[in-house]
């Protein structure tokens, strides 16, 4: 047994429509509609499917929760510029630019929270390795 990468991971939200506002206005990515009318947010070769908070999909996590999420996210756009644009949107940037380790090397990365409080780290890989 061996896994390749990360298909999808899923978030509960307090609304759909915010988060799908949210990930679409502030980080690019694009709102999909699948069966039974469900959302999900698209980028690269993921994906983010979304669980309204009380009105879960089964099987689920066992306790699922608002705000629980802390993921990083990989852009080849510079940081300043991403930056530039999250406060444009209104979004408050917590930290950095800051040095951490990723999965493929060393990151730049800045954190900011999406409306459910979920923290998110957004980076770019300095050695320009791509993961």
């Amino acid at each position: 047994m061996r896994v390749d990468r990360i298909d999808h991971f899923v978030l509960t939200v307090r609304s759909i429509e915010t988060t799908c506002d949210f990930y679409s206005q502030v980080l690019g990515m694009e709102v999909a509609e699948f069966e039974g009318g469900r959302r999900a947010l698209e980028f690269g070769r993921q994906k983010i499917n979304l669980h309204q908070a009380g009105k879960e999909f089964e099987p689920k996590s066992e306790h699922p929760t608002l705000g629980s999420g802390d993921f990083c996210l990989i852009t080849d756009v510079p940081l300043e510029r991403v930056a530039e644009h999250i406060r444009s949107c209104g979004v408050e940037i917590l930290e950095g630019p800051v040095s951490r380790n990723g999965a493929a090397g060393r990151i730049a990365s800045i954190y900011l929270r999406d409306p459910d409080g979920n923290l998110i780290e957004v980076s770019n890989y300095v050695d320009d390795v791509r993961g």
